[in-house]
């Protein structure tokens, strides 16, 4: 008579420790990498002044920025399947290595129970590193000066550093597989024809510029639109992304049915267009009270925050096997590409006064990312899953 093992709980538990713990690391360096892209824009008003030059010229600072990002994006996807994640994550103390070396880690030492956690934690925490960036570097620029500012960020960068140093034995994980040799090395360029990837591609890249006119140009936009006090611009934008954050927790556990991704994709950006054409036109018509625009930010941020765990299952479902980190390291270069050309356009847009330009072209953009997201669907259907 053969004897069934019975589960081992402390196993389990234990498991799942380790998924907590290594979740928990890489949200916290997720959150560095989101702090970094959001220092300079914040200080806008306060660099314009100080230098003399137009918005247009600091949008460009901006898109240098997510230029380099987007090279060293898509080549850390390589370096992370070849020497593993750990390595370029140390290395990288800006923005470019960290989606291929996060998403490496999650796919492939995550267990499936708690994956959709993992993302929804990835997201929340890079969310409030956005929070964070504006609401440390505008406090300390009102109190002493901008450069003081910017000089206690990188002290907190550093920090964080350190303390992944300390709990680097969680991050280990061995390369996808053995360092290709010349003749391989088409097939580890095969990911390149699969259509979903590009579908992906093109949904992150009107992502980023969503991302790149909330955080650059829109709070700035309804100041001048509605007439609210400088100091309310940061507020529009930490509230954005608090409320982005919060969401992810529901975003997290709506993602766990992976056949509703898209569609709760379109819902959660639908809705954040709603509410940039009431930013836009509706308040326009009238005069709303000041509180009124952090509020309909926040509904916004809400709203996009819910859709962030399924956006990312998106890009998991089109990667093949042993291919994470290239996959990941070529989408979210498309995150680096919409960042570096909205600048250009968006800042234009400001300095010619075209403020309720700004938030529709925000609400357009939108729209444009709800039908990209069911893009991916259709270009995907038929095709074997990946998750």
């Amino acid at each position: 008579m053969t004897t069934v093992p019975l589960p081992d709980p402390s196993a389990d538990i234990a498991s799942a420790r380790s998924d907590i713990r290594l979740i928990g690391l890489v949200g916290i360096a997720h959150m560095t990498s989101h702090f970094s892209q959001l220092l300079l824009a914040p200080l806008f008003p306060w660099l314009k002044d100080a230098f003399e030059v137009s918005y247009a010229r600091l949008g460009l600072l901006m898109s240098i920025f997510f230029v380099v990002s987007c090279a060293v994006q898509a080549l850390s996807g390589f370096w992370v399947d070849r020497f593993g994640p750990r390595p370029i994550l140390f290395g990288g103390l800006g923005n470019g290595v960290f989606h291929p070396a996060d998403y490496t880690l999650l796919n492939r030492k995550v267990s499936a129970a708690w994956l959709g956690h993992a993302y929804s934690v990835h997201g929340i925490t890079g969310s409030l590193g956005w929070a964070l960036a504006p609401a440390l570097v505008v406090s300390l620029t009102l109190a002493f000066s901008w450069r003081i500012a910017l000089a206690a960020a990188g002290v907190l960068v550093f920090a964080v550093l350190f303390g992944l140093l300390l709990q680097r034995d969680h991050l280990a994980l061995r390369p996808a597989a053995p360092a290709p040799d010349v003749k391989a090395a088409g097939g580890d360029l095969d990911f390149l024809k699969i259509p979903a990837v590009w579908m992906c591609f093109a949904f992150f890249f009107w992502n980023a510029i969503v991302l790149s006119v909330v955080q650059a140009f829109a709070p700035e936009a309804a100041r001048q639109l509605h007439g609210m006090d400088l100091s309310l611009v940061a507020v529009c934008l930490t509230v954005y992304m608090a409320c982005a954050a919060g969401s992810m927790v529901l975003g997290g556990f709506l993602a766990a049915d992976l056949s509703r991704c898209e569609r709760i994709v379109g819902a959660g950006f639908g809705a954040a267009a709603l509410m940039a054409l009431v930013l836009g036109l509706v308040l326009a018509l009238g005069s709303p009270p000041p509180w009124m625009v952090p509020v309909l930010f926040g509904l916004m941020g809400f709203a996009s925050g819910m859709a962030g765990p399924s956006r990312d299952l998106l890009v998991k479902r089109s990667t093949p096997e042993n291919a994470s980190g290239r996959v990941y390291g070529v989408v979210y270069a498309g995150l680096d590409i919409g960042q570096a050309v909205s600048p250009l356009v968006f800042g234009a847009l400001m300095d010619h006064g075209q403020y309720r330009g700004v938030l529709l072209g925000l609400a357009l953009t939108q729209g444009v990312l709800v039908a990209s997201a069911f893009n991916v669907c259709r270009v995907r259907r038929g095709a074997p899953a990946t998750a």
